[in-house]
This record gives C-alpha cells, structure tokens and sequence, in this order.
C-alpha cells in the first residue's frame, strides 16, 4: 500500500538517490556526465520546493513529486518500482482540486511521455531546450 506525505528535510539524500535511478533506467538520452550535471541541479531544487511529496511502501520512500502553483516541477519513481502504481498515485495527490496541471517532459523519454498522455495531458508547446538551457527537446503539457 502506498502512502504519500510532505517531505521532511532527511528525506533529500534518499529522494536524490531515487532521482538518479530513476533518471538511469528512463532517460537514455543522458550521459553520465550530463546525469552527474543535472543531480547538481536536483540536490539544490529539493530543498526549495513549497510542496514536496514522497510515496512511502511499508516506511520506504519510493518516488516523488513537487508542484508550484500549478505546475508539476519533478515527478520521479525509483526504478525498481514503477509501474506499480506510485507514480499515478503521486500525480493524483496534487491533481485533486486543481482545474489543470502543467507539466514539461524530455521529448526523448518516452516512459514519461506515454505516462502523462495516459493520464490525460495534452502538449500545448515545445521547447529546444530544458529550464537550464541544456540542448534537451521539452514537451510544455497540461491536464485536460
């Protein structure tokens, strides 16, 4: 069974270990420099985050979300867990009372990109590169 709460300042070192699995078994797209990069990036957005939300199995933390206003900013499930439900379950804690949600993904992950279209999001813009300026093609999404 899957629970989901706020995120605790602990909880950044494991969140950050799920991130680069997560990234590794999804984003084939990315070097191990580029990954060694971006998780630079990742560990100083964690703690920034407004709303941060971990999805715990049995005390484990197994992925998750932050959104600002709405926007969901970082969506992420450890590798050996997905398709399991987690990630559904994530989205669907900031989904709930909201009229949309927007979301960017890498146009080259295709998990990411089937998984969003499953859950209803439709592509309203795309950009050549990511929020860094990193030559990585965004899909611009939003909930219909």
């Amino acid at each position: 069974m899957v629970s989901i709460r706020t995120a605790i300042d602990t909880d950044y070192s494991a969140l950050l270990a799920i991130w680069r699995r997560s990234v590794e078994a999804t984003h084939e797209f990315l070097t191990p420099a580029d990954i060694d990069s971006i998780e630079l990036d990742v560990a100083k957005y964690l703690p920034q985050m407004s709303d941060l939300r971990v999805a715990e199995e049995v005390g484990q933390p197994m992925g998750f979300i932050a959104i600002e206003k709405d926007i969901v900013e970082m969506l992420f499930v450890d590798a050996f867990a997905q398709g399991r439900g987690i990630g559904s379950a994530l989205l669907n804690s900031v989904v709930a009372g909201r009229d949309s949600v927007r979301v960017d993904v890498n146009e080259q992950n295709p998990s990411g990109r089937n998984f969003y279209a499953a859950k209803g999001f439709t592509q309203i813009g795309r950009s050549e590169t990511d929020g860094e300026g990193r030559a990585f093609p965004i899909l611009h999404l939003v909930s219909t």
